[in-house]
C-alpha cells in the first residue's frame, strides 16, 4: 500500500513539475482604469490555471505595464523593444495604424490555435488591417470609427431627416444654421468637423472620397489611386463647407474643438468619435438627450465610409512565450471578454456578435448598438497597404488636403503632386480605383 502511495505521490509531483510558471508582460494604455482593467482580465485568466497550449501545461501570471499616454511616444517606445529584440514585453497594444509598419516584428498569430476560427467573428475590415502579407499579426481588442452626430430636436423642429447624402447634409446644415442665427444665435453652425493638418484630418478626408467613390488613396493590392475625379470632387466639396456651414477655423480643428461647439449646442451636425457620445450626454451638456448617430453620407449611389480606429493586441517576436501570450490574447478578445469591456470600460466590441447580446442591449451602454452598421461599413486606412511607409504617407496626404481647406492650393493640383509625392515614397504604380 505504501508502495503504492509513493508512487501516486511521485507521479503527481512529475505532473505538477510538468506545468511551467510563466509571466506575461502586456502594454496597455496609459489611463489608470487601463491598468486596473487589464490586471481584472489577466487574473481572469490566471484563475483558469493550468492552461494547455501546444500540448504542454502552464500556469500563467499577466503583468501589466502603462505606456506613454502619447500614441506618437508609445510607438516610439514600442520600436525601441523592437530595436533592441527586447523580450521584456510579450503583448502590445497597437492602433490601427501600426500593424504594416511593425509587422516584422509581430508573430503571425494564425500558427497558434483557435485564431483562424476567430478571425470569422471580428469585423472583417480589422481583420483585413491587421492581415500584412497573409499574416495576422495583430487581434482586435476594441475598435472606433467616425461617426455622423445630428440633432434630432432641431431636425424635428425644422421638418427635416438625418442626411443620406452629402448634398443632404449641405441643404440641412446651411437651413437650420440660417433659422438658428435667425433666432439669435450668432455663433451656430452647421456643421463642425476635423480640418487641422494632423491624423484625424487624414480620417476625415479618406471618408469624403472613399464614400464618393474615389478610392482609398492607395489600394490593398498597392496601387497609388488618389488622383481621380471622384476624389478631387471629395476635396472641393469640403473646401465649399469653410466658412459657409463650417466656421473658417475648422481648418485648425481637431477632436475636441469640434466637440466643444457641439456639446456647447452650437451645431446641427458633427463628425466625431463613438467617445464624443457619452460626454454629449452628460449632466454639464447642452445636447444631452437632443442627438442621435447615423452612418456618415455618401453622395448619391456611393456608399457610407468611416474611418477605421480602435486598438489591437499583438504578439512580440521576441517574446519568450509568444504562444502563451497568444492564448491570453485570444481569451482577452473572445465574446464573453468583450462584452465585460463594452460594459465595464465603455471600449466599442470588435465582435459583431457581442453587439446584440442581452447583456448590452439592456445595460446603460445600449446606445453602441446604434454603430454596428457604421462599424460594417468602415474604411481602413492605408496602413498597411503602404508599410512601412504609413506615417509619411498620411502626412503627405493630410498636408495637400489641409493646403486645398486652406485655398493654398488646387484640388486638382494637390492630388496631381501628391500622387507623385506617394510614388516616390513608395515606389508603387500610379492607377485608377476600382
Amino acid at each position: 500500500m505504501k508502495r503504492v502511495l509513493f508512487s501516486l505521490i511521485a507521479v503527481l509531483g512529475l505532473f505538477a513539475f510538468a506545468q511551467k510558471d510563466v509571466t506575461v508582460t502586456w502594454i496597455v494604455g496609459n489611463r489608470p482604469q487601463d491598468t486596473e482593467y487589464g490586471l481584472k482580465v489577466g487574473q481572469q485568466y490566471s484563475a483558469m490555471n493550468p492552461h494547455t497550449i501546444g500540448g504542454e501545461q502552464y500556469n500563467v501570471t499577466v503583468n501589466v505595464v502603462a505606456g506613454p499616454e502619447s500614441a506618437t511616444d508609445r510607438a516610439q517606445q514600442y520600436l525601441q523593444y523592437f530595436e533592441a529584440k527586447s523580450a521584456e514585453v510579450d503583448l502590445f497594444q497597437i492602433d490601427v495604424i501600426w500593424p504594416g509598419d511593425m509587422a516584422e516584428n509581430l508573430v503571425d498569430l494564425y500558427q497558434y490555435e483557435g485564431f483562424k476560427e476567430a478571425a470569422a467573428d471580428y469585423f472583417p475590415a480589422i481583420v483585413e488591417n491587421n492581415t500584412v502579407n497573409g499574416a495576422l499579426v495583430g487581434i482586435p481588442w476594441f475598435t472606433d470609427a467616425g461617426l455622423l452626430y445630428y440633432r434630432q430636436d432641431l431636425l424635428d423642429e425644422y421638418g427635416l431627416s438625418a442626411p443620406a447624402t452629402w448634398a443632404d447634409l449641405e441643404a440641412a446644415a446651411a437651413a437650420i444654421q440660417e433659422g438658428e442665427r435667425a433666432k439669435g444665435n450668432a455663433d451656430f453652425w452647421g456643421y463642425v468637423w476635423q480640418g487641422n493638418s494632423y491624423e484625424g484630418l487624414t480620417c476625415d478626408a479618406l471618408e469624403w472620397i472613399a464614400s464618393s467613390n474615389g478610392g482609398t488613396i492607395v489600394s490593398p493590392d498597392k496601387v497609388i489611386t488618389i488622383n481621380n475625379e471622384n476624389a478631387i470632387a471629395a476635396l472641393n466639396m469640403a473646401k465649399g463647407w469653410v466658412g459657409t456651414i463650417s466656421p473658417d477655423g475648422v481648418i485648425g480643428f481637431q477632436e475636441e474643438d469640434a466637440r466643444n461647439i457641439w456639446q456647447a449646442g452650437n451645431a446641427a451636425f458633427m463628425r466625431n468619435w463613438p467617445y464624443a457620445y457619452g460626454l454629449g450626454n452628460g449632466e454639464e451638456s447642452a445636447v444631452a438627450g437632443k442627438f442621435a448617430v447615423s452612418a456618415l453620407p455618401s453622395v448619391e449611389g456611393g456608399k457610407s465610409a468611416a474611418t477605421l480606429g480602435g486598438w489591437q493586441l499583438a504578439v512580440s517576436k521576441y517574446s519568450a512565450n509568444p504562444a502563451v501570450a497568444a492564448d491570453f490574447a485570444l481569451f482577452a478578445t473572445n465574446e464573453e471578454t468583450q462584452l465585460q469591456t463594452a460594459l465595464e470600460m465603455s471600449l466599442l466590441p470588435t465582435r459583431p456578435a457581442v453587439y446584440g447580446l442581452d447583456g448590452l442591449t439592456s445595460s446603460p451602454n445600449a446606445f453602441m448598438s446604434e454603430f454596428l452598421p457604421v462599424f460594417q461599413a468602415a474604411v481602413a486606412r492605408p496602413s498597411t497597404a503602404t508599410a512601412p511607409n504609413y506615417l509619411q504617407a498620411s502626412q503627405l496626404f493630410f498636408s495637400a488636403v489641409n493646403a486645398v481647406l486652406k485655398g493654398d492650393m488646387d484640388a486638382a493640383d494637390a492630388v496631381a503632386e501628391l500622387e507623385l509625392d506617394l510614388a516616390d515614397l513608395t515606389g508603387y504604380e500610379i492607377g485608377a480605383p476600382q
